[in-house]
């Protein structure tokens, strides 16, 4: 202690100089004390007390132990040491306090102390507040650790949800370009704009005011447009626009045509016509597809929502990012809006029949209302309620006319329109009688009429390509064919004679030509004529007046040949088929002629004669009715699966159509059934040979092959005959013919004059390069303006004025049954007169109005839209299989497992 002491004065004597002089007489004050002490007790212990502290540790060598007299002594000058050193420092503390506190007091004044005070409080409650918050701060964080480190998983689904979309937005910039073409952009921005607006945004404001939800929506959208656009610019449109196209829609109308004749097969037992036809479509087009169906889609209203939801997801997968469409949340938000928002509304509007009878009449709306082809529409209709519905708007028209107060001219007008009235109530009124009580015209009914048909003079059948393929095939059942052939061919050697001489005679004006080689060539053709038709060795010959030949003969082996020579004959042979009871006069009693009738559009309804009409009616007369008579009733023939044909060239002629003359061959054709046999000719040219010889020289093993397939029972997506694929246009107009109006399998001769007429029709409009021009036409349908003309219909009809468009409500029936009716009569009056004379009138009203009719189920359009659809993603994306896509989406068909069912069935 004594060390300390002497350690503390030291720096006492450094720090403080000016207080030496009260050490040191604190010090001699002190030895004063242990100087009197020592006296009292002993002089050893205070000495020891008093020397300084080195000399007190020296005292005991490190190492040595002292001994017992030494450790008492030892032991007393420390107490004497402490005590003395507890006195000096209480005395310094207090006697250094007083002096501070007197400084103070002198220095600050009086009310120092309670300033001094004041502010030790506010320094102790600064800390103690300041030790306060950062102790919470810390408190706060360190639980925040413990719970992140030490409690349980939070849950997913809503609150995970929540909690991101309470998180801070983070800036999304959006690219508005879409397609690289500002003009498109600008509507398909606008489009998107309004989906999300009307299809996202007023619902989901109520649950986030967050943007940043919907900024990812926006932008998923753009960059699968634009992954679209890339794909659509890639892609060659003209195979798909002028072959794909054509051919599904081919199939689809042979789907129908098919599925209408196994209904007209059944006959009566049909309860309902309309659920029946649809059965029986799909039916067909099982046989025909072989893979795949699309009756649940287009039945069920939940299938088709599912087959949207997981084709839009398909799409989404192959156009979006692989990050973005693992976002399951805008995957389908994504996903409703394009299947539920935008394709299915889209869809239902072009499947439905009505909006399709308004869009045909709206591009056909310059042609004016005839008459006649309205009549035709009711006489031929087979709807009650089109009927029912024709009839309640001529009553409410009758009624307003008969209100009318006028007078002067006026009134016979009105006069007039209220009988026009009353006969359309009359003939509806007939007319729903005949399909309520089941009582249709047939073929006996017919028969019993044959005495009132109008009447064809022979001149008109001969000059008729309509009628003369009638009466041909009436002369060859009857045997008087090569009166008909001779009479043909002289026409066609006049005509050709006639040419010949005026280019001869013109160049030998000129000097240019001077020979006997024309003459020699007309000669030639001459006696071709009488060795085919009037020889002895002529078979068959032509029976006529000897002396004729006779004549004939000398003239043409004495004297030149003129286009008249054979005119005298001519004249017998027409009044041999006019006036000979095998020949014309039969004719006009047989089944042919009321097709013949039928096919030039003036057979009459028997119902209606005795009231309007004559008993009669001429060929130069204007037909004013038709009957609704199915022409395939009248020459139904049973088909066996054993069938032997045999055919043979028996005769050969000269035909001259519209001024052109070729050579005609007459083709005896016999079939043998295992019930019967059957005899007829037809009637080819020397192209047909031609083109039948290259096909069978390509295509001779797969010739066999393709024997055992039903072409009504295939896709029209081959490539059809008459080596016109490489010509577009002349394809897909006979393509459409031939499904439309049934040419391909019925008629053969007609169907090669039709492609003929077409050929020289489309080479006088277009020329040769007819190709280029289609092309031409595609790219331009693709083109920016066109595509963005396309969105922007789109946006008005969805959109219109900006504005999210009404659900329209279904119009009333009867509007829609007069809508019907409205769209058949546009449809028959745009037809040409042109194409009823070379198919016939009946066979084109037949077509047309299977067309129509086609088009007049929704599940049926349904299923069109679909296979465009189908056909456009496969074009568009050809590396990602769509077909094996869509094949297993459709596997699911009821009439699929019915198919699968039966076929297993005939395996086993």
């Amino acid at each position: 202690m004594g060390g300390r002491a002497g350690r503390g004065a030291a720096a006492a004597h450094v720090a403080f100089p000016r207080w030496r002089s009260l050490r040191t007489e604190l010090r001699g004050r002190l030895r004063g004390w242990g100087r009197r002490a020592a006296a009292e007790g002993g002089g050893r212990g205070l000495a020891a007390l008093a020397s300084p502290p080195r000399r007190v540790r020296g005292s005991f060598p490190r190492g040595r132990e002292a001994s017992p007299c030494c450790g008492a002594r030892a032991a007393e000058a420390p107490q004497r040491s402490g005590v003395i050193m507890l006195a000096e420092t209480s005395l310094s503390i207090w006697g250094w306090g007083s002096l501070g506190l007197v400084l103070f007091l002198v220095t600050f004044g009086p009310f120092a102390i309670f300033y001094f005070a004041f502010y030790i409080l506010c320094f102790v409650g600064g800390g103690f507040v300041v030790t306060l918050l950062f102790g919470k701060s810390n408190s706060e964080k360190y639980l925040e650790q413990c719970e992140h480190s030490f409690l349980p998983c939070t849950s997913v689904g809503i609150p995970k949800c929540i909690e991101e979309m309470k998180r801070e937005a983070r800036p999304i910039k959006i690219d508005r370009r879409l397609t690289g073409a500002n003009i498109i952009d600008e509507p398909l921005q606008q489009v998107i704009q309004f989906s999300l607006r009307d299809y996202v945004q007023y619902w989901y404001y109520t649950l986030s005011d967050d943007e940043s939800f919907l900024l990812e929506i926006r932008q998923a959208l753009q960059y699968a447009l634009v992954q679209f656009s890339a794909r659509s610019k890639e892609t060659d449109w003209q195979p798909y626009f002028t072959t794909r196209l054509v051919d599904d829609f081919g199939t689809h109308l042979r789907v129908f045509r098919k599925a209408q004749q196994r209904i007209a097969e059944k006959g009566d037992q049909m309860k309902d016509q309309a659920e029946d036809l649809v059965d029986t479509f799909f039916e067909v087009e099982v046989e025909m597809e072989k893979e795949v169906c699309r009756d649940l889609v287009c039945t069920s209203p939940k299938d088709e929502e599912g087959f949207l939801r997981d084709l839009c997801e398909v799409l989404l997968y192959i156009l979006l990012p692989p990050g973005d469409f693992q976002n399951k949340i805008m995957r389908y938000f994504v996903r409703e809006i394009l299947s539920r928002g935008i394709l299915l509304p889209l869809i239902n509007q072009l499947s439905d029949p009505d909006y399709i009878n308004q869009y045909v009449i709206w591009m056909i709306r310059d042609s004016n209302c005839n008459y006649e082809a309205f009549m035709n529409i009711i006489k031929l209709s087979d709807n009650i309620g089109e009927l029912e519905a024709v009839k309640d708007k001529a009553s409410e028209e009758l009624q307003y006319l008969r209100s009318l107060d006028t007078a002067g001219d006026d009134i016979n007008t009105i006069k007039n329109q209220i009988n026009s009235l009353l006969y359309v109530i009359k003939v509806c009124d007939s007319r729903i009688q005949r399909l309520q009580s089941g009582k249709e015209i047939d073929t006996v009914k017919l028969a019993a009429n044959f005495g009132k048909l109008c009447t064809v003079p022979l001149d008109h059948i001969l000059v008729d390509n309509v009628a003369l393929q009638f009466f041909m095939d009436y002369m060859q059942q009857t045997g008087g064919q090569a009166h008909l052939f001779f009479w043909m061919t002289v026409e066609g050697y006049r005509v050709t004679a006639q040419q010949q001489l005026e280019v001869l005679q013109s160049r030998q004006k000129d000097g240019k030509y001077q020979t006997n080689q024309t003459k020699g060539l007309l000669r030639a053709a001459a006696f071709g004529v009488y060795e085919q038709y009037l020889s002895e060795k002529a078979s068959p010959r032509v029976n006529i007046d000897d002396n004729l030949v006779a004549k004939l003969a000398e003239t043409l082996n004495h004297e030149d040949p003129t286009p008249e020579i054979f005119d005298d004959i001519q004249r017998k042979v027409y009044e041999l088929m006019l006036r000979d009871e095998r020949f014309y006069p039969s004719f006009k009693q047989n089944v042919l002629y009321v097709r013949m009738l039928a096919e030039l559009d003036m057979l009459k309804d028997p119902s209606f004669r005795g009231s309007d009409d004559g008993e009669g009616e001429s060929f130069n007369g204007s037909p004013t009715g038709s009957i609704n008579l199915s022409l395939d009733d009248l020459s139904n023939v049973p088909s066996d699966e054993t069938v032997q044909l045999h055919a043979y060239i028996s005769d050969t002629g000269v035909c001259n159509d519209h001024g052109k003359t070729y050579a005609l061959y007459a083709i005896t054709v016999h079939r043998r059934n295992p019930n019967s046999e059957e005899t007829w000719k037809t009637y080819r040219r020397y192209s047909d040979f031609h083109d039948f010889h290259m096909r069978i020289t390509e295509q001779v093993p797969p010739l066999i092959q393709k024997t055992y397939s039903d072409p009504d029972h295939c896709r029209v997506a081959a490539p059809i005959d008459d080596n016109v694929d490489d010509n577009i246009p002349l394809r897909v107009m006979l393509l459409l013919m031939d499904e439309v109006f049934d040419l391909k399998e019925r008629n053969q001769w007609l169907r090669r004059n039709i492609k003929n007429l077409l050929q020289q029709l489309i080479r006088a409009t277009y020329g040769d390069t007819i190709n280029r021009k289609i092309v031409d036409h595609v790219d331009w349908m693709t083109s920016p303006e066109q595509v963005a003309d396309a969105v922007k219909r789109f946006r008005d009809a969805f959109w219109p004025n900006g504005i999210l468009a009404e659900t329209v409500p279904q119009r009333d029936k009867a509007i829609r049954m007069r809508t019907r009716v409205a769209g058949k009569t546009k449809l028959l009056e745009v037809m040409p007169d042109e194409l009823k004379h070379i198919i016939g009138a009946e066979t084109t009203r037949k077509g047309i109005l299977r067309v129509f009719e086609m088009f007049q189920h929704t599940q049926l359009n349904k299923r069109m839209v679909y296979v465009f659809l189908e056909r456009f993603l496969e074009t568009l994306f050809p590396e990602n299989k769509f077909h094996e896509l869509f094949n297993k989406l459709h596997s699911r068909s009821k009439q699929m497992q019915r198919s699968c069912r039966s076929v297993m069935i005939k395996c086993c």
